[in-house]
């Protein structure tokens, strides 16, 4: 099972995930994202456009490598593996 975390600021909007350890079946980073979004529907229309390619201001990352598909989510997720998820910021 791989491990999801995310930064706090996405818990004020999927409050389900807050104070959990996140474990889902390994595979392909659109795979965890629909595992997330199982159990916080929404999760994935939040950070997903409508192409499903991940929004601009959404990075993630799969242990220590920054996603390089952000199209198909093709990456692959170890069975071990973290998967990071955090909003950029950006502002004046």
């Amino acid at each position: 099972m791989a491990t999801v975390k995310m930064t706090s600021h996405l818990y004020r909007f999927f409050p389900l995930l807050e104070n959990r350890e996140i474990r889902v079946a390994a595979g392909s980073v659109a795979d965890v994202l629909r595992a997330v979004d199982q159990l916080a529907p929404g999760f994935s229309d939040y950070v997903l456009d409508e192409r499903g390619a991940l929004r601009r201001h959404v990075y993630l990352s799969v242990n220590d490598t920054i996603l390089v598909d952000r199209k198909t989510l093709t990456d692959r997720v170890p069975e071990d593996g973290t998967v990071y998820i955090f909003q950029a910021l950006s502002g004046g």
